[in-house]
């Protein structure tokens, strides 16, 4: 084993040994990890800015000291003087390695920049905000009946549109008087009113009318994407929708990497909470703009989060959730002012409501899942999963619904993965392998050509082929399987048995190439033993987790399936049938919901009585708890086959026939990984 320094980046996962002294952008470079230079490592172009992170990483085995990098030099220095680096951030053309360390490549120094697909989907939503627009004359000021400009405007609101009362907050108190007199006693306020029946407040205040609008923002914060909708509350439409890599992840890739890190280094909480709160301003700085409004519109956010991401974004301690009972701080929804958060990008005074968490490990996330699909009032039984690096499974009808969340990890998403990446222009997302030729034909994102039709190579000239991403990866082991390149235990054949020489031998074991531009200095992208057996850990822990819902609900079918999240949009349900992801069922009684965390933080934000509806849902619904059950380990030791050890998939056997081979010779080891890759909560 090399005695050089290991370098860890994230959120590619890729690692390697290198010598002291070396800078850190050619250590990106010999691993292909994606970090942006321009300026050939003279310290000014600073594309190639990135984060070290330094405690206990127990997630990659390493501990970081305070030296771990070299010293913050002249040119370091000179950049931030004129042109500002944030704080924590290095040159990585500058900083050199000095000993273990771990290297987060922010988004905005790779060179092709993930794409969040988590786009808003197109739904009815009957508008009955918390917060709305008021026009008012407000009565002037006279000495004979001496009132305070609040008490006036309380008058006013009261007369003109009914409301009771309201209050101010010291703030609001500031600008009130100069408003109204510039407004000629004329204003319009923004009022907050929430389903709790409490006093109105006054979030804003302008001169005049106001007919600038007045916006909120529905935020998806996964374990790995930040997503959010910038939407008009006056009419609901998503005016913008954006997305940023969960800067977390150079903390750990999975959540209990995370409340390892929290356990492991003392103030290593307030650190997560530090970075994604400045993530999600970033965020919504950025999307205000491609929404071109002012930041200072969005009045009111929503938040919608697994139980880990809610306590390190409310800066609370996650590490009672890395243990039996997983005891929640609070489940109870929540209304907090935004600068309480230090979310200080959108208005000072904006009101932020976070959905209730159903239980320990099954979150808000989760109950907006549940607002957006309904599955208490579907008369059929339907099983809704919502696929992530922690899926959350339900399975309900008009008579119960159930709920767990599983840990599927985050090979879904292109981590832990031989020739992963994030999606992002220039991955493969989609595959196809002739079951005759065992030939590949793929489409990258960006692209809607096929690499065998012709214009590929035009289309594709600015981004080039770069890696695979979750679907990608998906779609391949699927397909691997379709064509016999792959038996039912998951092990790759060699040439000789699949008959294609695309089956190299790769140590012990065989790997599928997919693309070969090594000559041309490009990357030789293949699926490896240790990716399936990787998909394979993941997938299992998805369809145990359903089957245990259905144990626990006494039956053998659903009646229908529901897929939710990113995956839900972009992978077949032939695929995700194939590797036996979720219980076998016709084909025609799969759907897509798209991201249905994201359509029910968008409900929560435009309708109030939405808000009332769900935290009344939530109370409803059984958890059932993965992580202490003893069938969830059996169905999940059954899963682990393509598609299922035991379970036939007669619907499954009805449109695609899965070739009966086998390549165990006995002696190879099976695993990829010298059998060192173990199933663990994610």
């Amino acid at each position: 084993m090399s005695s050089d320094p290991l370098v860890v980046f994230t959120p590619s996962g890729k690692r390697g040994h290198f010598a002291v002294g070396t800078p850190i952008l050619t250590a990106a470079r010999q691993l292909g990890v994606d970090l942006d230079s321009v300026c050939g490592g003279r310290g000014i172009c600073s594309k190639c800015q990135i984060t070290p992170s330094y405690g206990e990483f127990s997630k990659h085995g390493v501990t970081v000291a305070a030296d771990a990098l070299s010293e913050w030099n002249s040119v370091e220095e000179r950049y931030k003087s004129k042109r500002g680096l944030k704080e924590g951030r290095r040159l990585g053309c500058q900083a050199t390695v000095q000993g273990d360390v771990v290297i987060d490549v922010p988004p905005e120094s790779q060179v092709h920049r993930q794409v969040v697909r988590k786009a808003a989907s197109a739904r009815v939503i009957t508008m009955d905000p918390a917060t709305r627009l008021y026009f008012v004359e407000v009565e002037e000021p006279d000495m004979h009946s001496p009132t305070g400009d609040l008490e006036r405007l309380e008058r006013a609101l009261k007369e003109q549109w009914d409301v009771p009362a309201i209050t101010a907050d010291l703030s609001l108190l500031a600008k009130l008087q100069p408003v109204l007199r510039k407004g000629n006693w004329q204003v319009t306020v923004a009022l907050h009113a929430d389903h709790r029946g409490g006093t109105p407040e006054v979030i804003e205040i302008w001169p005049g009318l106001h007919e600038g609008g007045l916006f909120g923002l529905a935020i998806d914060l996964g374990s790995t994407t930040i997503a959010a909708h910038l939407t008009d509350l006056e009419t609901g439409a998503v005016i913008a929708s954006s997305g940023l890599m969960n800067p977390q992840i150079r903390f750990g890739e999975d959540l209990m990497s995370r409340v390892s890190y929290a356990m492991m280094n003392p103030g290593g909480d307030k650190e997560m909470t530090r970075a994604v709160r400045e993530a999600i301003n970033d965020l919504t700085g950025a999307i205000a703009q491609e929404g071109k409004i002012d930041p200072k519109l969005i009045v009111e956010t929503v938040f919608v989060c697994n139980p880990v991401m809610h306590h390190l974004l409310l800066g609370l301690d996650p590490v009672e959730l890395g243990q039996a009972p997983f005891a929640l701080a609070t489940s109870d929804s929540m209304t907090l002012l935004a600068r309480d958060m230090e979310l200080s990008a959108m208005n000072p005074r904006a009101q932020v409501y976070i959905l209730p968490c159903i239980a320990g490990h099954v979150g808000a996330d989760a109950a907006a899942v549940a607002l957006s699909e309904e599955p208490g009032k579907s008369k059929d039984l339907v099983l809704i999963v919502d696929v992530g690096t922690n899926a959350e499974i339900l399975l309900g009808n008009t008579e119960r619904v159930l709920a767990c969340s599983s840990p599927t990890g985050p090979a879904f998403e292109g981590a832990q993965i031989s020739s992963g990446q994030r999606a992002a222009p220039g991955a493969i997302e989609r595959i196809e392998i002739n079951v005759d030729t065992k030939e590949p034909r793929f489409r990258v994102i960006g692209s809607d050509v096929w690499s065998d039709e012709d214009g590929f190579d035009e289309v594709i000239a600015t981004t080039g082929i770069t890696g695979i991403c979750g679907s990608g990866i998906i779609e391949a082991v699927a397909e691997m399987r379709i064509a016999g390149l792959v038996d039912p235990s998951g092990l790759v054949g060699s040439a000789e048995q699949t008959g294609t020489a695309r089956s190299v031998p790769e140590g012990r074991t065989h790997s599928y190439l997919i693309h070969d531009a090594t000559a041309e200095g490009g990357p030789r992208i293949t699926v490896t033993q240790g990716d399936i057996r990787a998909i394979q850990l993941a997938k299992s822990a998805l369809y145990a987790g359903a089957r245990l819902l259905m144990d626990e609900m006494g039956v053998e079918r659903v009646d229908r399936i529901v897929l939710a999240g990113a995956f839900g949009a972009h992978i077949s349900t032939k695929h995700a049938m194939v590797l036996g992801m979720i219980p076998d069922a016709p084909l025609n009684k799969v759907s897509s919901a798209g991201n249905a965390a994201g359509t029910g933080a968008r409900i929560a934000l435009c309708n109030i009585a939405a808000r009332a509806e769900i935290e009344r849902v939530v109370r409803e619904i059984t958890k059932v708890e993965t992580a202490i059950e003893p069938r969830f380990q059996e169905h999940f030791v059954a899963a682990n086959a393509i598609p299922h050890k035991t379970d036939p998939f007669p619907d499954l056997a009805k449109v695609v026939t899965l070739p009966d081979v086998s390549f165990n010779t006995g002696g190879a080891d099976r695993s990829g990984d010298g059998g060192r890759r173990r199933r663990k909560r994610a």
